[in-house]
């Protein structure tokens, strides 16, 4: 408030008097009435204040009502999530006890199944009386296999970057290079043996090598015996660590021992070979559509057909294009039926096959392949197939109506978790995957994990 120099009228009294001016109403007031003024002032202040105070009280009460409400909503709603979510975890833990459950009873039972198998070969070796080191070896090796399989646990994740352990610094016919590797084989020392397909030839790279050596071919493409034309695929016989080639170009299976070669069978459009253990020669026709066996040493007859035999088609008892093979202990084979986009089943002495990947025409669904190539069946049944223009590598349970991709699945490229048209699939005695990744020209290393 601020003092008049001069006197005037009082607003309340209305009397000429010295007057103060209220800066909030801008009227001039005597003292005496300027105080009742600020009196009034106070009062209006205090009843402001009390009705504030009475309107946070009517506020706060239903206010903590409805916390109160939505408090017990939300602790309802958390209860419901608890217990769903326990039963959810219970059942899913239900659910893997018998996945386990069975899934030890059918490793037991194969292993099982495996030792009674090597015991009849040995009581039959020494029933002929008729053995050497090479079968004593492979006895060895068979009975070393069978405890692994017990001692180990099944393992069955891949790290998703590849190593390259042979080939990769591009397209050649150096030592070092390889043109276009189309089929693959490990042995137990971990060496691979590799179809090279447009230098016709097979070449060795040594475990840990950085540079191939050639084993077969290499001579130059030819119809000669000492020469390979295209040779799509290559196993090596246990026994005697001779090399059979699928010579696909020359339309024969050759074999090669110690620079040695044997023309085993001719006029045949050779795609895959495969061999079982009971020494049966697996090989996939693709233009008659058919999958044959021979017994090793009897090439002298035409073979029996094990898969297909009734022409180009669709059909369970058809086959279009097979290319790569399977035979599992009970000579059941497996065969990339590339053409129909599907891997099949057949049974020994079974008329017609069962779809147990794809068949749900071409694309790169879960539940589709495009040309199958490289196929693998482990000792539980699960089936591994290189799903080649998807570029990937998928796993396959028997029964299931999908796969899963166990590595690639990134797109065509070069990089370290990038498959490029593969074609070839082989897997150690320690469970790493190779993949022989034909427009990369290498061969790439998944190590198990």
């Amino acid at each position: 408030m601020a003092m008049a120099n001069n006197k005037t009228l009082c607003f309340t009294c209305n009397k000429e008097k010295i007057t103060y001016l209220c800066d909030g109403c801008s009227k001039k007031f005597c003292l005496i009435h300027l105080t009742e003024h600020q009196e009034k002032l106070n009062e209006e202040l205090k009843c402001l204040i009390n009705d504030c105070d009475e309107f946070k009280d009517r506020l706060n009460k239903p206010k903590q009502n409805r916390q109160y409400l939505q408090n017990q909503i939300l602790i309802k709603q958390i209860n419901e999530w608890e217990k769903n979510s326990i039963e959810k975890v219970q059942q899913k833990a239900e659910d893997c006890r018998k996945i386990v459950n069975e899934s030890s009873e059918i490793f037991l039972i194969n292993i099982e199944m495996k030792l009674i198998d090597l015991t009849e070969q040995i009581k039959q070796i020494q029933k002929e009386n008729e053995f050497n080191e090479i079968n004593l070896n492979y006895l060895k090796d068979q009975l070393i296999e069978i405890k692994q399989k017990l001692n180990k646990p099944k393992l069955n994740k891949w790290r998703q970057n590849a190593v390259t352990v042979a080939g990769g610094i591009g397209l050649g016919q150096k030592l070092n290079q390889l043109n276009f590797p189309a089929g693959i084989f490990i042995d137990k020392n971990k060496n691979i043996f590799i179809a090279d397909f447009y230098n016709h030839r097979i070449v060795q790279w040594k475990y840990n090598a950085t540079v191939g050596q050639i084993v077969a071919g290499g001579n130059g493409e030819g119809i000669l015996v000492n020469q390979l034309n295209h040779p799509a695929d290559v196993i090596v016989d246990p026994l005697n660590y001779s090399i059979i080639i699928a010579d696909y170009g020359n339309r024969r299976v050759i074999q090669w021992f110690n620079q040695k070669q044997q023309i085993l069978i001719t006029e045949i459009d050779c795609a895959r070979l495969t061999m079982d253990k009971h020494r049966f020669l697996y090989v996939s026709d693709y233009k008659k559509h058919e999958v044959k066996r021979w017994k090793m040493g009897e090439y002298d007859n035409e073979g029996i057909v094990v898969a297909g035999r009734n022409g180009e088609g669709n059909q369970l008892n058809q086959l279009n294009s097979p290319g790569f093979m399977f035979v599992d202990e009970d000579q059941s084979v497996y065969v990339s039926d590339t053409g129909n986009h599907r891997v099949m089943k057949w049974k020994k002495e079974a008329k017609e096959g069962t779809i147990v990947a794809g068949g749900n025409g071409f694309g790169e669904n879960l539940n589709q392949l495009s040309s199958p190539k490289g196929i693998i069946v482990d000792y539980l049944g699960d089936i591994y197939v290189v799903d080649c223009w998807n570029h990937r590598v998928m796993r396959w349970c028997e029964g299931k109506e999908e796969g899963e991709i166990i590595v690639g699945g990134n797109g065509k490229g070069s990089q370290s978790n990038q498959l490029n048209y593969p074609i070839g699939l082989s897997i150690d005695d320690e469970g790493n995957l190779y993949v022989a990744d034909y427009y990369n020209h290498l061969i790439a290393k998944f190590e198990i994990i």
